[in-house]
């Protein structure tokens, strides 16, 4: 009964609109020449009504009602139009836009970007949503009401060390860029937003790709990809002061500046920000800094920009998480930093159990027009990080850290309470280049790139007990990866008709990979890889009208497996890399009120790396290739207005992720008593099994409300269902299902001598829900009993953060 009222509501809203009344049609040309303008983007404010121009500049927008409208006309280098006008007749008008007095920076990012028009299934997040959902929470947070997506926080409030999936996909199989440039860690493929604290606060918009990605930068996109694009000059000057403060000591403070345009040629934009938080787990503190610095020159046919941006982090250890035992008295125990003496008394917790690291990124960025159709950009980056983490450690054998046992008197001292470094010092630069090419119906980009990776990894030991000689100056091991990554890339975006768009992307891409130096364990590292790739794409967009449109699109990644894999794996296994073939089929809607759009999508993986319970020779858990694995599903996104003050935005998820004929393996800790006669593991086929950290539906929503001008309120919920931690489907190994429901209230007020304040509160959490969001796991047996390790990550309850931000 439910899914017969469902659809019957679905049909009678599209056939309301089918009763619209009247036509608009025009034609968007240059105001210099009076050439046409084609994929000149058309869009009615406060709607869900867009379309482009075709070859000729022309454009129709069908089923409009009577009433008023505001008309937004754009393209990328001229002058956008905004025109209000009444509708009570079929009409035809007539548009020409100026040229900017200066060409615009968009096109330094345009070619590894989806198009208004691409057969892609992606999804923007622009500045203003940004602004309204930023209080200090890492990026990943502004992201959490976008199809498929789950994120995650180590200290269970959005500070500090914080994690996102993305169809199940983690942040090391999704590609991130920003303005173009690769921000995955060449040698682990992740990203630390950590490292970047407040970027929200300095990006333009994002967009984000589900699936396998087009041609980009850097690593490879095995899930879906995030473009970021930080923020353009303002043609006026400005300032902007935010302060905002809330639970768990939680402080974020942020100013901006900008010049404007100067002379009509130059900008210069600034950011500072400061944020602090205790977290809500114990100890999980975070004290996070960062600026962002750009200047640039805008000239007619040139644009050249610079920008510096630089993060610092310090924050307390939370990564192990909390027993699964704990959660019900002790959500927010944390075992990082414990002290113990030689008896195992417990005395307390170490106050440096903390992560330390500095990145910034150096950016210049240059794009030359030689006409309207034909342009050439160039980006050369140097990214430089360093830091270390510091543990104490307990009981530690001098053996293991390549130390001869210190004698005092008679006693020989083989072990020792310890406080260790780890450090990582890196170098990564490179250099990208596009040529784009733009006739009437063909979009055409060729683009290449190289980068080059340098890093050091090495161990100290800066206090023991008992200290043998040199023990504080030599380090206890030491190893450098270098990593060359070379792509060419072409691209063709063609249009048969106004109806029919082709999307081509062919990439090769090459890496070089060389390990070479020991590990921690004091095991030989030394290793060279090379891996040549082919990653095409193909895609077809089929637009019935404005309203109505369906795209299909089948895209091949392949990936190469990072320095944690190569560290962990045994001299004589042969690692694989992975290969993702990428089905995707979509159809989009869009009306004055209403705006739906659902895919259909088929991952279908090849020699995935996954953990199988596994280990190498020295006991070290090992990632494992595992032939066959899929993840298939339905995407269903919507927004609709109603009563003229509220916007309701949600999307509904389900999917499947299975990896057949799984073979589990779980250690024999009797094997080092009795090696001559007991298995080194115990295994056990299980035939199909869900792959872990995939939820097979996920839910968000969010309804804003403008009940007065000025005044918002956002009510945002989210829902994921159970989450094996393992690949073994096992209840007892999983992550319970949660809902979460937040609120959000910005109000803004216009004076003389302030251009705008905001005044803005976030309720998080309200109804106190008790979940986790990620977890680990490790499994034993022992004299016949299965043992079990693990650690959650429990989210804070109920929690605020309100804050003020003044723009002048």
């Amino acid at each position: 009964m439910l899914k017969k009222i469902i659809v019957s509501i679905f049909f009678n809203v599209l056939t309301l609109s089918a009763f619209s009344q009247f036509i608009v049609s025009g034609v968007v040309i240059n105001s210099d020449n009076g050439d046409p303008l084609p994929g000149a983007n058309i869009s009615i404010r406060k709607s869900y009504i867009a379309t482009s121009a075709n070859s000729n500049g022309e454009f129709v927008l069908k089923n409009m009602k009577p009433g008023k409208y505001e008309l937004v006309i754009s393209y990328i280098g001229f002058k956008t139009i905004e025109k209000h006008f009444d509708i009570n007749q079929n009409m035809d008008m007539k548009f020409s836009l100026q040229p900017e007095i200066y060409m615009s920076e968009e096109v330094v990012i345009s070619a590894i970007r989806a198009g208004g028009e691409s057969p892609t299934t992606y999804s923007v997040i622009d500045a203003k949503q940004i602004e309204s959902r930023n209080f200090g929470r890492d990026l990943p947070y502004m992201m959490q009401t976008m199809p498929s997506t789950v994120v995650t926080s180590d200290a269970g409030n959005g500070i500090g060390y914080t994690g996102m999936r993305i169809r199940g996909t983690d942040l090391t199989g999704i590609n991130v860029t920003m303005n173009g440039i690769p921000v995955n860690d060449p040698e682990s493929q992740a990203v630390f937003f950590v490292d970047l604290p407040d970027l929200a606060s300095s990006i333009e918009d994002m967009k984000v790709q589900r699936g396998v990605g087009g041609s980009s930068n850097g690593a490879a996109s095995f899930g879906a990809s995030i473009n970021i694009k930080t923020g353009e000059f303002e043609t006026n000057p400005y300032g902007e002061i935010s302060s905002a403060a809330g639970s768990f000591k939680t402080f974020k403070n942020t100013i901006k500046l900008g010049t404007g345009l100067i002379k009509e040629k130059w900008a210069f934009d600034g950011r500072v920000s400061f944020v602090q938080s205790d977290g809500y787990v114990d100890r999980a503190s975070s004290n996070l800094n960062s600026f962002y610095l750009s200047g640039g020159y805008y000239g007619k046919k040139d644009v050249f920009k610079l920008i510096v941006l630089n993060g610092n982090e310090k924050t307390y250890q939370a990564w192990y998480g909390a027993p699964k035992d704990s959660l019900a008295n002790n959500r927010t125990y944390n075992p990082a930093g414990e002290i113990f003496d030689q008896e195992g008394n417990f005395l307390g917790y170490y106050d440096d159990q903390t992560d330390n690291y500095r990145q910034t990124y150096y950016q210049a960025h240059y794009a030359h027009e030689f006409n309207k159709q034909f342009n050439l950009t160039g980006s050369l980056f140097y990214t430089r990080g360093i830091g270390y983490y510091e543990n104490y450690k307990n009981d530690q054998k001098y053996a293991d850290y390549g130390f001869s046992n210190p004698v005092i008197g008679n006693d020989t001292i083989t072990r020792s309470n310890m406080i260790t470094q780890k450090w990582l010092d890196n170098h990564f630069y490179g250099i990208n280049l596009t040529l784009n090419y733009n006739l009437n119906r063909l979009k055409l980009n060729f683009g290449t790139g190289w980068n080059n990776y340098d890093g050091d990894h090495y161990g100290k030991v800066i206090w023991a007990q008992y200290a043998p000689l040199g023990m504080y100056d030599d380090d206890w091991y030491d190893n450098t990866g270098i990593k060359t990554d070379f792509n060419i890339f072409a691209k063709a975006d063609y249009s048969v008709n106004d109806q029919i768009h082709v999307y081509v992307d062919l990439q090769y891409r090459k890496i070089d990979y060389e390990i070479d130096g020991t590990h921690d364990d004091l095991s030989d590292l030394t290793q060279t890889h090379e891996y040549n790739f082919f990653n095409p794409k193909i895609g077809l967009n089929y637009i019935f009208n404005p309203s109505h449109s369906l795209y299909a699109y089948v895209g091949i990644a392949n990936r190469e497996p990072n320095r944690s894999v190569f560290r962990d794996a045994d001299p004589e296994q042969e690692v694989k890399p992975e290969m993702l073939t990428d089905y995707e089929l979509g159809y989009k809607y869009s009306s004055n009120l209403l705006s739906l759009e659902a895919n259909l999508f088929y991952m279908d993986y090849k020699d995935q790396l996954v953990l199988t319970g596994k280990i190498n020779n020295v006991g070290a858990p090992i990632m494992t290739n595992v032939p066959n694995s899929y993840r298939t599903g339905i995407e269903f996104m919507g927004g609709v207005k109603f009563l003229k003050i509220v916007d309701w935005y949600l999307n509904v998820n389900y999917s499947l992720n299975k990896i057949k004929n799984f073979t589990e393996y779980v250690d024999n800790w009797n094997y080092w008593d009795d090696p001559e006669s007991q298995p080194y593991q115990y295994e056990k086929e299980l035939g199909t099994t869900d792959i872990s950290y995939s939820p097979e539906f996920t839910f968000s929503s969010e309804i804003d409300i403008k009940p007065v001008t000025n005044f918002n309120i956002a009510l945002v919920s989210n829902y994921v269902s159970r989450q094996f931690i393992d690949n073994t489907s096992n209840m007892d190994r999983s992550i319970d299902p949660y809902l979460v429901n937040n609120l959000r209230f910005v109000y803004s007020i216009k004076t003389n001598f302030i251009k705008q304040i905001d005044l803005m509160l976030s309720l998080n959490n309200i109804l106190n829900a008790k979940y986790e969001t990620n977890a680990w796991v490790y499994r034993f047996v022992y004299d016949g009993e299965e043992g079990v390790m693990n650690g959650y990550f429990p989210q804070a309850g109920f929690n605020f953060m309100m804050g003020v931000n003044l723009k002048f």
